[in-house]
């Protein structure tokens, strides 16, 4: 009887281990065939072997190839494997498969199970598929348990992602695996995130630059490793596992592994990506350094880039064309020319005169320390809600354990606490910033402002967009003028008054 076999392995790892938890690799497998067929007197055709390939994946090349030669050229009298289980995980397969070969007269073969035609036969036969079945099902529901629970404890279930290695250690005599820094990628990941949240680099311009640096995906299965795509990089940048966060069935859990670095960071970058991505402007087709600066004061929005003719740039408001959030705003286009003027007059009004700067940061100094006094009770109020959050999170995570909620719940109340706690987390920062730390700040920023104006017109398109990302936060602009700007801390102390813009020399007397 002519005869081919089929092998095949769940994992890599089995196709070279003699034995495994599952069952046998492929050598064993082959040897325990080629045995019954020579037991038995049949001629050996040939083996199709899958490498590395569920019983449930429908891509199994060889088990096609082989059904594909059953159909097509007839010289198959039977098909032996080593248990019914190699060729399917599940019924239907099953099935499916065993009709192809007795519609063509094909026999299977199981080396260490007795099948035959005979309805009891049939009968073992559908047991055994039935059995697999049951193994596979039972196996995955296993596997997602025990890594639910990995979750939980804080360990990292999945494939590691780019700064970190999968790696297995002993510990307590049996092999644990978990998730290090990868010495190669990790400092390029922190670079990465603390580009970004500088708020001076867009994804595509820190893609290009983070690839210039050496930062490459690890490559797999026979492909090179890469730079990142700009859609890579902007999940990366998304990514909670860098600041020791675990996800698992869309439940997030404090993770054991190192982060790359701390969360303020990472809610910048955040913040960032948000923000321009609502924005709606298209930085890598023109480039300018007022843009992302600008909001149009008519409908709110950010006003783009239209270059004319090749020569003129006009900035015009986004709310115009845009087709599915357009506001119907009709502010009018406005030379670039027009507002970079404009702009470089703004900081002519805010210069701060030097013979003011000791009476200001005298005031300031003032008004620092007396603040610092009042936001006591503050602090004290936030340190409470901190605590108690942590509490409800803590009592969130028992119910869901003891099944008193159910997963959407857990989701949508984290999810809540996180947001709560982060905003709780910045205000804390910004009220305990030591008296010493603000004085230094403001000795820096007000030795900047007595020479801002001089400072900026002097200074490249890239040194002007330094200045107006340090020192503003938007400016305004209606009827084709700058009509009003909104400045950053500690600016916003020195200029946001309009009494000041306009050279109130009695509103800081030295």
């Amino acid at each position: 009887m002519r005869c081919v076999i089929y092998l095949r392995v769940s994992t890599k790892e089995q196709a070279e281990k003699d034995l495994t938890e599952e069952g046998f690799s492929i050598a064993a497998q082959r040897e325990a065939c080629v045995r019954r067929i020579r037991d038995e007197g049949w001629e050996l055709l040939d083996e199709y072997v899958d490498k590395g390939e569920s019983a449930r994946s429908a891509d199994r090349p060889r088990l096609r190839a082989m059904l594909a030669r059953v159909q097509e050229s007839g010289d198959v009298e039977a098909v032996v494997v080593h248990k019914v289980d190699r060729l399917a995980r599940n019924m239907e397969d099953h099935v499916a498969i065993r009709a192809l070969l007795r519609r063509r007269g094909v026999a299977l073969v199981s080396v260490t199970e007795n099948l035959d035609e005979t309805a009891s036969g049939r009968l073992v036969e559908g047991i055994h598929a039935l059995m697999a079945e049951f193994y596979a099902a039972n196996l995955a529901a296993e596997v997602r348990k025990g890594m639910g629970q990995k979750a939980k404890l804080g360990g990292y279930p999945h494939k590691a992602p780019l700064g970190y290695l999968n790696v297995r250690e002993p510990v307590g005599g049996r092999q644990v695996a978990h998730i290090v820094v990868d010495p190669e990628r990790a400092p390029l990941i922190r670079q990465a995130f603390e580009l970004h949240a500088t708020g001076e680099w867009t994804v595509e311009r820190l893609a290009h630059e983070m690839a210039d640096r050496g930062l490459k995906s690890r490559g797999r299965d026979g492909h090179p490793a890469k730079a990142l795509t700009v859609s890579g990089l902007a999940k990366l940048l998304a990514h909670r596992t860098y600041v020791g966060f675990v996800e698992w069935d869309g439940i997030e859990y404090e993770g054991q592994h190192e982060p790359l670095f701390d969360r303020a960071t990472f809610d910048k970058v955040q913040e960032l990506l948000a923000s321009r991505a609502m924005r709606g402007t298209r930085e890598r087709r023109h480039h300018h350094y007022l843009k992302g600066l600008l909001v149009c004061g008519v409908c709110g929005r950010r006003p783009s880039i239209q270059h004319s003719k090749g020569t003129y740039t006009y900035f015009y408001c986004l709310g115009q064309k845009d087709r599915r959030k357009g506001t119907g705003c009709r502010e009018r286009y406005v030379t670039a020319d027009q507002l970079e003027a404009e702009v470089e007059d703004l900081y002519d009004r805010i210069e701060v005169p030097a013979d003011w700067a000791a009476g200001l940061r005298q005031a300031i100094a003032v008004e620092v320390a007396t603040h610092h006094e009042d936001t006591t009770a503050e602090r004290q109020l936030l340190a409470n809600q901190h605590e108690r959050l942590e509490a409800e999170r803590f009592k969130l995570m028992e119910a869901y354990y003891a099944n008193a909620i159910d997963v959407t719940m857990l989701r949508r109340e984290q999810e809540r606490i996180g947001t709560e706690l982060r905003t709780i987390e910045a205000r804390q920062g910004v009220l305990d910033a030591s008296l010493d730390d603000w004085q230094d700040v403001m000795d820096l920023a007000l030795r900047f402002s007595t020479r801002c104006a001089t400072a900026y017109r002097r200074g490249s398109d890239r040194t002007r967009k330094l200045f107006n990302t340090a020192v503003l936060d938007d400016v305004r602009v209606r009827d084709g003028h700058v009509v009003e700007a909104a400045y950053k801390e500690p600016f916003d102390l020195f200029f946001s008054s309009p009494k000041f813009e306009y050279g109130d020399v009695d509103l800081y007397p030295v």
